[in-house]
């Protein structure tokens, strides 16, 4: 079977079987309806929104568990009870004047009007001389509930009217719900989570019908600017409803209004908790909101002398990187609140229910723990260490591929990295506790005895590595595993285990001394003298291996002439230094091979023929065969951090790529997984070159390096460096 990957993920071979055709564009980020005659009976297919959200919030208190993302314009996916579970897929609102019905979503602007908090506005139309919208978004701190206000005015003379289109998918699922009309506001439920949609002014019409039917409220309003359908209750299905919100804009009169989205696990408790929100005042909800931003980050350290010219990126990448926690589970941190591309959309086990980003990696865990504690919120880097030592495998001490927020695995695959990375952090934020060090042991004791069933390789070989699409000798894997050894050691001497910490260290001291050995080619085509290549099937460096790339990549391809930046890991974890001759040799390589210059500043891209990215003619990323070469990998913003940190960790001037990576952020302070490279042979692009692309935004890594790489600068060496590593092995 062809294994199917994406991102640096390589997808449970359950799931190959449903990814094998998909659309080539998100048909489901509009609520243009189908035919009628051929939509299904509960609707047509729901799908989720675009990955390139605009913003993404919640309220700091645990009063609130609610969490939101725009998109367009638009608030899409809106998650609870927990951020594993999106339960709206968009809540938009309509303008309607003479002759037209407006979504004026594509054309908003968005921006942070204040750079402490994580509130956004959204300004913009589709004729912009007849009206403006504007629309802020912020949860209630004090209630289970979004909170949008509106303002809509006549610029031409006209009136007009203002309706709320709103699409749930509740509980991750967004084909069974029910929907109905009361008292004033739409209610709907699907059994384990229900939502309430109020007005003020109050709703004077509304709607409930299923997506592409002839009961789709969507399609009534668009026909002629009015909801002629008799309310009535839709269900099971792809629920869609509309309200008309109270009054009209006329001249030097504009329609103010607030929305309240409530929810509760049953109807009775979404209904309260709209309606406790929509009598409290917006100013009062906004700035309770507000405040709680203002005083998280009062607690951390102040922000370094290194990030005073990317000042308002570094505080947007604290306040993402701490709304990403689940406030049900706390400790867990997924990887995006977003869905890449067309994972939203058409493949089945990919997107219903969605999963994808949606999830926790003990990696990506790693580079958050990491990062929070370089800024100061030194209890959430504890909490992340005994979430993650909380759903290690019990049998054998590993750790699951990912999970969802409260512990289950998702996905099946093992990265001995992931293994590593835990007790690096564990090791980092002093976490000696009795639990801790069970789960340490365990998961040290797993890495020495660690033998591929497949392959009957032992460790450091791994099943895959950090960009999960390959099994081999990784220079990054290696890293980590060396790193997690040693610092497991250091905590077996602490609990008086000597016959352990010498055991543990003979191990990683092989390994150290065999990572070129294992890593570096000597005859490679890339260049005369050695360098490091992404990985290497059998250890053996010298020798042409081939196989196959992934990613709709090569079918075959000589491991020697596939680079990655990733063997910098060796130099930040201490384990090389950064003036070793096969570094500086592989930096040349690298950069002639997979470094992007943008007016902007430079990237790099993941690895030689990544073909995780746009299509060549800037579409959106779809999974394609092997050998097809029709979507291409783009640059990343994480590794401009990761060369950042190798610059420091060398004595070099760091700055060029902090400001890189602060620029490529959106006017709303988002970062995305990848950035537009100007690689477009037919002309089109995706995106302002250097700006990021349709790839998952916000990406948690993104905003994790910018600020790791800020206090790694402002320290003089990368901080999540272990000492005991690098005293080992480079001081």
């Amino acid at each position: 079977m062809t294994r199917v990957t994406g991102y640096r993920r390589l997808m449970d071979p359950r799931l190959i079987a449903g990814a094998a055709v998909l659309a080539t564009a998100v048909a489901g980020v509009s609520l243009a309806p189908v035919n009628a005659a051929s939509a299904p009976a509960p609707g047509a297919k729901s799908t989720w929104t675009e990955a390139d959200k605009t913003g993404f919030g919640a309220a700091r208190s645990r009063g609130s568990n609610v969490w939101f993302t725009l998109q367009g314009g638009r608030v899409s996916e809106v998650f609870y009870p927990d951020l594993s579970t999106p339960s709206v897929r968009t809540l938009e609102l309509v303008v309607v004047g003479d002759g037209f019905v407006d979504r004026p979503t594509a054309a908003a602007a968005v921006t942070r009007p204040d750079p402490r908090s994580l509130r956004f506005r959204q300004s913009g139309n589709r004729h912009p001389d007849r009206y403006r919208l504007t629309q802020e978004v912020v949860t209630d701190p004090r209630h289970d509930s979004l909170v949008v206000r509106a303002r809509l005015e006549s610029l031409d003379g006209g009136s007009y009217r203002l309706y709320a289109l709103y699409d749930p998918a509740l509980g991750n699922d967004g084909m069974d719900d029910h929907g109905t009309t009361r008292r004033h506001f739409l209610a709907a439920h699907d059994g384990n989570v229900s939502t309430a949609l109020r007005s003020r002014p109050a709703f004077t019409q509304t709607a409930t019908g299923l997506l592409g039917t002839g009961s789709d409220p969507w399609r009534d309003l668009r026909q002629d600017g009015d909801l002629d359908r008799v309310d009535q209750p839709a269900g099971p299905g792809n629920v869609v409803q509309v309200g008309r919100v109270g009054g009209t804009a006329r001249p030097a009169a504009p329609l103010q209004a607030r929305l309240a989205l409530g929810f509760g696990k049953r109807p009775q408790g979404a209904a309260e908790a709209s309606g406790s929100t929509a009598t409290t005042s917006w100013s009062a909800v906004s700035a309770r909101y507000d405040r709680g931003w203002h005083r998280y980050l009062a607690g951390l350290k102040d922000v370094p002398a290194s990030a005073d010219a990317v000042r308002d990126q570094y505080l947007a990448s604290a306040l993402v990187l701490a709304a990403a926690e689940d406030k049900v589970h706390r400790g867990a941190f997924i990887a995006s609140p977003s869905a890449p591309w067309v994972w939203g959309d058409e493949v089945k086990d990919l997107s219903s229910p969605s999963g994808a980003y949606h999830l926790v990696w003990s990696r990506d865990a790693y580079q958050f723990g990491t990062a929070l504690w370089a800024i100061g919120d030194r209890a959430a880097a504890r909490r992340m260490v005994g979430w993650l030592f909380g759903t290690q495998q019990k049998k054998d001490g590993s750790f699951p591929q990912n999970s969802d927020v409260s512990g289950k695995p998702v996905w099946s695959e093992l990265q001995l990295d992931e293994v590593a990375l835990p007790i690096v952090l564990a090791h980092l934020v002093g976490k000696r506790d009795a639990a801790t060090w069970r789960g340490v042991r365990k998961a040290a004791r797993f890495l020495v005895s660690f033998r591929d069933e497949d392959t009957g390789r032992r460790a450091p070989y791994s099943p895959q590595e950090r960009w999960e699409n390959q099994s081999g000798y990784s220079p990054n894997s290696i890293a980590a595993q060396i790193a997690g050894l040693v610092s497991a050691a250091d905590l077996a001497r602490v609990k008086r285990h000597p016959r352990l910490a010498r055991q543990w260290l003979a191990v990683a001291d092989r390994w150290q001394s065999r990572v070129k050995r294992w890593t570096v080619t000597r005859n490679g085509p890339l260049s005369a003298a050695p360098y490091f290549l992404r990985l290497t099937k059998d250890g053996r460096p010298n020798r042409g291996t081939t196989y196959e790339m992934g990613d709709g990549g090569p079918k075959k391809i000589d491991q020697r002439r596939v680079v990655d930046p990733s063997f910098l890991d060796l130099v930040r974890l201490g384990i090389l230094s950064p003036d070793d001759p096969a570094v500086r040799n592989s930096l040349a390589v690298v950069d002639a091979r997979l470094k992007v210059d943008t007016p902007l500043g430079p990237f790099w891209h993941r690895f030689t023929r990544d073909g995780y990215g746009e299509t060549r003619s800037g579409g959106q990323w779809v999974i394609t065969d092997p050998g097809a070469h029709k979507t291409l990998g783009r640059g990343w913003p994480i590794l401009t951090g990761e060369r950042g940190e190798y610059a420091v960790a060398a004595g070099e001037d760091a700055a060029q790529y902090l400001a890189t990576m602060a620029v490529a952020s959106g006017p709303s302070d988002m970062l995305a997984e990848q950035v537009w490279d100007q690689r477009s042979p037919s002309g089109r692009a995706c995106c302002p070159a250097g700006e990021g692309t349709r790839s998952a935004t916000p990406l948690v890594w993104s905003h994790a390096q910018l600020v790791r790489l800020a206090w790694s600068i402002q320290s003089g060496h990368p901080v999540d460096q272990p000492a005991v590593v690098a005293d080992r092995y480079v001081r």
